[in-house]
């Protein structure tokens, strides 16, 4: 890259950490403190390789079904939530749990269930195959919800009565495009029921308007975070719709794509939230290596400060009383 002025580097705030996967990172490692290793997680605890990599360091092991742990050692579920079916597994095999599930994604397991029992169909915007709506699905009989990916599978659903339909959605999808889909599914079902509060998260949202306010300055943003991370993965789509079509995920931070940034002279960063500050730290750090003169502007969009209480832990003699 040519040298000269200082390259600016835009860094997006809020970024990284959510209050759901602070939790569940603190569930786990409570539960190494208190327990002792092996403690299981059943699936990735949240979507980020150097955050899985580091608790299993340090005596946490990843599985994908309760069959593959021991049930006389704890077990964590993940923050995107599981079906109802596996709580009731563990309980019926005397695991001791810990339900990591962002509360955020409890709410939607609430919500699904309450219209489910009112009688009307549940629309599922969300992504198929991700966790956190497997888990969404699972809180319903099979059949009683049904998957809206895009605004054409809008257009084709075909409940069983037009009058009686309620929508949920996946708390990691992109804000804007959610808001088209809706849009298709209210035009064609004037009766349509919702949430009371919309089910995208305000990490989602944050992070999303926080890249909106950079992305028109920028001439490459770069998203730091995991490849199977939906709301980074939405945060790079964010960034080509915002003005800066030249956006790309960074999952090696200390390793940045240089061909793609060659010739940048203002470089949009944030990243997802599951991805750890220290990896925004390796970026900005790789970045002054390779760009030489940089200089560093955070661009605040608002202030976040949501907590959540710890997860309870679920005993076998607990649940005998």
């Amino acid at each position: 890259m040519a040298q000269g002025d200082a390259v600016r580097i835009l860094l997006a705030a809020p970024r990284g950490f959510c209050a759901g996967v602070e939790r569940a990172i603190r569930a786990v490692e409570d539960a190494l403190a208190t327990f002792g290793a092996p403690v299981y997680v059943r699936h990735e605890i949240v979507h980020n390789a150097q955050v899985v990599g580091a608790l299993r360091a340090k005596g946490a092991v990843f599985v994908d079904h309760l069959s593959e742990a021991d049930p006389e050692r704890p077990v964590v579920f993940s923050a995107h939530g599981v079906p109802k079916a596996v709580p009731c597994s563990a309980d019926a095999r005397g695991f001791t749990y810990i339900d990591a599930t962002c509360p955020l994604v409890s709410k939607v397991h609430a919500e699904a269930k309450r219209f489910h029992a009112r009688g009307l169909a549940v629309a599922l915007v969300g992504h198929a195959g991700h966790p956190e709506v497997i888990g969404t699905l699972g809180q319903l009989p099979e059949g009683a919800a049904t998957l809206i990916e895009t605004e054409e599978d809008a257009r084709r659903f075909q409940p069983a009565d037009p009058d009686k339909i309620a929508y949920v959605t996946q708390t990691t999808l992109s804000v804007d495009d959610t808001a088209s889909i809706l849009a298709v599914l209210r035009e064609r079902f004037p009766a349509l029921v919702g949430p009371a509060k919309g089910d995208i998260c305000y990490a989602t949202s944050n992070r999303q308007d926080a890249v909106k306010a950079i992305a028109g300055e920028a001439d490459v943003m770069l998203i730091v975070g995991d490849p199977a991370s939906s709301n980074s993965n939405r945060l790079v789509e964010t960034a080509r719709a915002a003005g800066c079509p030249k956006a790309v995920l960074v999952d090696e931070p200390a390793a940045p794509p240089t061909e793609f940034i060659a010739g940048a002279r203002t470089i949009g960063v944030s990243s997802g939230a599951s991805t750890p500050e220290t990896s925004i730290e390796a970026l900005l750090a790789a970045l002054r290596t390779h760009c030489g003169d940089v200089v560093v502007e955070e661009r605040r969009q608002t202030e976040e400060t949501v907590a959540f209480r710890p997860p309870a832990v679920v005993t076998p003699r607990a649940l005998a009383g």
